[in-house]
């Protein structure tokens, strides 16, 4: 995959390697053009359909589920799994809306809770490190956090693609003069932060071998990543955990956590509490969680595997 990835990469966009990525573009650019509520509707109409057709992915959820929900029983798992999927499904569809449309009806809209402690944060004038987790409105919820900040930044895994990555990170680039890193960019993103800049970090995914922490999340050890707190002890910059949700009555939420004091003394104790912070999330939503990732595909010596 990774060779794979180098060798596209060096390739000219419109090489024919990347006409039906471009077609892919197009159609994503006219679907962005749909009223949001119709947006929402395909987005119920194509979760289902992934649903039932990507099965190893449907399995994946499951399984996800079956471990951090126990107290499920089959057919409420069944349902919270296409539950998933729907969000997932109305999540891109959001996204594309945010690549190309007007977002300033929803970012006026949104319902924002703890912005007296992203001021606290942002007084401090050493910047303001914000850890998200991957929720279902994925790009969609970008403009609606940057839209509160003075200085925004992004982290991101640039995708393999050259043009879906084009697409996805001008689309991001558009609101707010929000600035992107990527994990290569440690070093300005440091100083981006040490200058007040206020940098949002997605950071619940199962990064391999990269990965260096085990912690629980919903009682099921999950691997986890130690830069947020590297970040941040080297920074000096305020932590502050955020969600944003998509409400049942179709509005938009944005939460930002009390500012997590010692952060970044302790990588466990740091972990242990943004899971806990996600996980509290979650729960008010679950089908709001991408259940479709592997989260779990790490395993501690001796574990018994999830997939």
């Amino acid at each position: 995959m990774a060779s794979r990835g180098r060798k596209t990469a060096k390739r000219a966009l419109w090489h024919p390697a990347f006409w039906g990525s471009w077609v892919l573009v197009f159609v994503l650019w006219l679907l962005s053009f749909l009223p949001m509520s119709t947006k929402q509707h395909l987005g119920r109409w194509l979760g289902r359909l992934l649903c039932r057709k990507l099965k190893s992915r449907a399995r994946v959820a499951d399984a996800n589920l079956a471990a951090c929900m126990p107290e499920l029983d089959d057919a409420a798992r069944r349902q919270l799994v296409e539950d998933a999927f729907v969000a997932s499904a109305r999540g891109i569809l959001e996204s594309v809306h945010a690549w190309w449309r007007n977002m300033t009806p929803y970012c006026e809209s949104a319902s924002v809770y703890g912005t007296e402690h992203l001021e606290e944060a942002k007084k401090r004038g050493k910047g303001v490190l914000l850890i998200g987790g991957h929720y279902s409105i994925f790009d969609f919820a970008l403009p609606l956090i940057a839209c509160k900040l003075q200085k925004p930044g992004y982290m991101y895994r640039p995708n393999n693609n050259p043009v879906i990555d084009r697409m996805i990170e001008r689309g991001r680039r558009r609101h707010f003069n929000i600035r992107p890193f990527t994990k290569r960019q440690l070093r300005p993103l440091l100083s981006f932060l040490k200058e007040g800049g206020q940098v949002w970090f997605a950071c619940d995914q199962d990064f391999g071998k990269k990965s260096e922490v085990f912690v629980p999340f919903f009682g099921v050890s999950a691997a986890c990543i130690t830069s947020p707190s590297y970040i941040a002890r080297e920074s000096g910059a305020a932590v502050i955990c955020v969600s944003h949700l998509r409400m049942p009555d179709g509005s938009y939420r944005v939460v930002f956590s009390p500012i997590q004091e010692n952060f970044g003394e302790n990588p466990v104790n740091d972990a242990e509490l943004w899971n806990r912070f996600i996980e509290t999330t979650v729960r008010e939503q679950p089908d709001q969680y991408l259940w479709l990732h592997k989260r779990f595909k790490s395993r501690p010596e001796g574990a018994a595997t999830i997939y």
